[in-house]
């Protein structure tokens, strides 16, 4: 038996080469995936190691010990236990490190670097005037204000060189500076395309903490010190409100997080390999029922002659191992090279160095899942093949679906169906939203033969239009109704994500936009880059801007009211209702004109069953206490919540006075001379952004929009597998129909008509498919609405009428270009042969 499944093999090498094909693609996203976290995991760790390389015990502040009664960050670093920590037993030096955001613009007047990590730091010089932890490579050290080093990477990318002036920004104010040094690091965020940034420690304290005061410091071990040896002597010196770590397990920490934080891209990306190979079990299920229809007689020959019921399904997944087993080892090959293209691929300089590594997770899983895969999907056909009696086989009366088998199949369709909607409406999280969907897919993949008749046939009148093969090619559409399923279903899955994402998307993004409408009467909203505090020096300088009426800046404090951490924001009590909008269920923005008076959004009023006129102790961020009054309340959203407070309230109690965003009103409203006239008095500063609602609107559309192409190019590899499905099952189907294509041909009907009757098969299954997954799209799109419209009020189902046509032309192209190689090679049957076929 294991000779005759080897057999069978090789002789129908053309017929599994589209299954060895779909399970290739499902193996090669497995093992990609693995290949390319594992390296991109391992060259960041690297990385990490080579930047903690310098440390032995670091000091920072300590967040769970500090002074209870202020609900600030915790206290930074003095001067005097820098001194100290110099002098512990076993300390070679004691290094302070002071770190923050600092925004370079290129000579284009653009930002340099990518993402979130723009930052600045220190040069600490020792006792031989450098600070090892950044050797230069060109210049000297930044001395004084004005002066600054840049890293090698930042300077290759910005065309920097020592002597060139710069123009910068820290927290909103243009900084000219001039560019004294240029220095290596190893620090992730550089070689993440990040930039750093080191001024002198004095200039570096005044724009990131206070004078005399470090964020972190670095103690160094002499010569035959161990790292837990000197903690013990720092932990000696220490006060409450700081703690020492050793430099390995700062390391083993951020390894840690680094790999916990991989895990999550891993899991979104072998998700969707996930069902790119649940797709290709179709495939591999329709390719083996069709190869064992096509052998009954040869089975039941094998059955006649002594083989038993077990080894006729023992050869079929003989057969299915070794399919399983070569496209599991070309998966494998083809995800090591993925995994070797994407980390080529990474933009810029966003990857740090490091060897492509393939961890044996890649190969155990690509070889396990290709063949049980393939296996899972081929036992089915191989139990049913060797349960048709010989008898039966050899009089080619077997395969045919009895009326009980149907029955039961749809009423179990029809029960998953109602249960996966039912479960999918009541859902009350993403988890019971999940398990509803996957009920609801199964569901209608079960019903979808008896779905496929009256909705193939509907399409009857317009297929009549092209004469007789478009008749013939709607009855062999639904031939075998359950073939046809499982065709549709492939292609029915991949649509049903993608469309469904993209309706949660249109929706969301509409959201988005009648909340800036409903809450904003500002013109302008200006942000620093990335979100990062402005100083208030902006707001002032906004304030005297011409064409100027009414400015407010949103800053934000932490406190402590009942015990929980709530964050006061402050606005400029005069100018805030001109530049916002919500609606009260009591009071007014009147309230903030009066002292120790604050509105509430009513989410945070009734968890802390407040109401008009209550009053409450709070804790302030420099630890003193007060009492707060609730002098209105109202409908609060993402845009405008929590608990708002006056300036003049709010300020005395931040150390640290920033803010997060201003708002600003002109007298002309928003326009581009207006834009223009802000950016301009803000010294045309890259490090900051003067958005109307119209770029707001268009910043998150972007967002939505590179998340969808992300998902949609994920996706593409389980509608790839699907056309792979839709070509082998007309391929398929032809061989089986070789008899009746002869005769065609015989009784008059060209090649042309051969091949247009193909191709309409292949057009009429494909959007088959296509219409279930766009309507099932469309159910779970509002599915996920009703639970996003508990926390967006805004949210409304926004159904996309132009993408879902993009999709159904997509379904339509597919089934087109799944036909080309099965109608080309139907049309080249010869007639006679093809009459004559067994």
């Amino acid at each position: 038996m294991f000779r005759t499944a080897l057999r069978n093999v090789l002789a129908h090498k053309a017929r599994l080469l589209m299954t060895v094909l779909a399970v290739m693609l499902g193996v090669a996203f497995v093992s990609g995936t693995l290949v390319f976290t594992e390296t991109f995991s391992n060259a960041l760790q690297s990385s990490s190691e080579k930047g903690y390389a310098g440390i032995d015990v670091a000091v920072q502040p300590h967040v769970e010990d500090r002074d209870k009664s202020k609900p600030g960050e915790a206290p930074l670093l003095t001067q005097r236990l820098l001194d100290k920590a110099a002098k512990v037993p076993g300390a070679a030096s004691a290094t302070g490190s002071v770190d923050g955001h600092a925004y370079l613009a290129g000579k284009d007047g653009e930002l340099v670097g990518q993402g979130f990590s723009r930052a600045g730091s220190n040069y600490f010089p020792g006792k031989d005037g450098k600070d090892a932890r950044y050797p230069l490579t060109s210049g000297r050290a930044p001395q004084r204000a004005g002066e600054i080093a840049v890293d090698t990477k930042t300077a290759e990318r910005a065309g920097f060189k020592v002597g060139d002036t710069v123009r910068m920004s820290v927290r909103g104010p243009v900084l000219n500076q001039k560019i004294t040094g240029v220095f290596t690091t190893d620090k992730g965020q550089v070689t993440a395309g990040g930039t750093l940034t080191l001024f002198d420690t004095a200039t570096a304290q005044k724009l990131f903490t206070k004078p005399g005061r470090f964020n972190q410091i670095d103690v160094k071990a002499a010569p035959g010190t161990s790292q837990d040896k000197l903690k013990a002597e720092v932990d000696k010196i220490l006060p409450r409100d700081a703690e020492a770590t050793t430099g390995k397990k700062l390391a083993d920490d951020e390894a840690e997080m680094i790999a916990q934080g991989m895990d999550g891209v891993k899991t979104g990306l072998l998700v969707f390999a996930g069902i790119a190979l649940f797709v290709g079990v179709f495939i591999i299920a329709n390719t083996f029922t069709m190869l064992v229809a096509q052998r009954t007689k040869e089975l039941a020959l094998l059955r006649a002659v002594g083989a038993s019921r077990r080894q006729v399904t023992r050869s079929v997944l003989v057969e299915a191992f070794v399919v399983g087993a070569v496209a599991a080892v070309a998966g494998l090959l083809a995800g090591i090279g993925i995994g070797a293209g994407m980390k080529a691929l990474m933009p810029g300089d966003t990857m740090p160095d490091g060897p492509l590594v393939i961890p044996p997770s890649a190969i155990v899983s690509s070889l396990a899942v290709g063949i049980l895969v393939t296996m899972l999907a081929a036992w089915l056909p191989g139990r049913r093949a060797a349960r048709i009696p010989p008898v039966a086989a050899m009089n080619s009366v077997h395969a045919v679906a009895t009326t009980k088998s149907l029955v039961v199949r749809n009423t179990i369709g029809a029960l998953l169906t109602a249960a996966g909607a039912a479960v999918s409406v009541t859902a009350g999280d993403e988890a019971g939203l999940g398990v509803g969907a996957g009920l609801l897919l199964i569901g209608v993949f079960v019903l979808t033969p008896l779905l496929s008749r009256p909705l193939i046939a509907a399409a009857g009148p317009v297929l009549r239009r092209f004469g007789m093969p478009g008749k013939l090619a709607g009855q062999n559409a639904v031939r075998n109704p359950r073939r046809t399923a499982a065709t549709a279903a492939a292609l029915m899955i991949g649509l049903t994500l993608i469309t469904g994402l993209t309706v949660i998307g249109g929706s969301v993004q509409k959201a988005v936009d009648k909340m800036a409408a409903d809450s904003l009467k500002a013109d302008y909203v200006v942000v620093m880059a990335n979100m990062n505090d402005l100083s208030p020096d902006i707001a002032r300088k906004l304030a005297t801007a011409p064409g100027v009426t009414a400015v407010s800046a949103l800053r934000e404090s932490p406190a402590r009211i009942d015990g929980d951490h709530e964050y006061l924001t402050g606005v400029d009590a005069a100018s805030i209702g001109k530049l916002t909008h919500v609606d009260f269920t009591s009071g007014s923005y009147a309230a903030l004109s009066q002292r120790q008076r604050v509105i509430v959004d009513d989410s945070t009023a009734k968890n802390h069953h407040w109401k008009a006129d209550s009053s409450f102790e709070v804790t302030y961020e420099d630890g003193k206490k007060g009492r707060l009054t609730v002098g209105g309340i109202f409908k609060g959203n993402d845009m405008l919540k929590g608990i708002m407070v006056d300036h003049r309230t709010l300020n005395p109690h931040m150390p640290d006075l920033v803010d997060r965003q201003v708002l600003v009103k002109t007298d002309k409203g928003a326009s581009a001379p207006a834009k223009k006239s802000l950016r301009k008095a803000l010294g045309d500063n890259p490090a900051i952004k003067v958005q109307d609602k119209d770029d707001i609107s268009r910043e998150i559309a972007q967002m939505i929009n590179m998340m969808l192409n992300i998902l949609y190019g994920l996706l593409a590899m389980a509608v790839i597998v699907a056309v792979l499905g839709v070509v082998n099952t007309l391929a398929m189907s032809v061989f089986e129909r070789q008899q009746e294509i002869g005769m065609l041909r015989a009784i008059g009907l060209d090649r042309g008509g051969i091949k247009r009757m193909v191709r309409l098969e292949s057009l009429v299954i494909s959007l088959f498919g296509g219409v279930l997954g766009i309507v099932l799209g469309v159910f779970f799109g509002w599915a996920a609405g009703e639970q996003i419209g508990t926390k967006l009020a805004t949210y409304e189902l926004t159904l996309p009428w132009g993408r879902m046509g993009v999709f159904l032309l997509l379904a339509a192209l597919v089934g087109v270009l799944a036909a080309l190689w099965p109608a080309r090679r139907a049309a080249r049957l010869n007639m006679l042969s093809a009459i004559k076929a067994d």
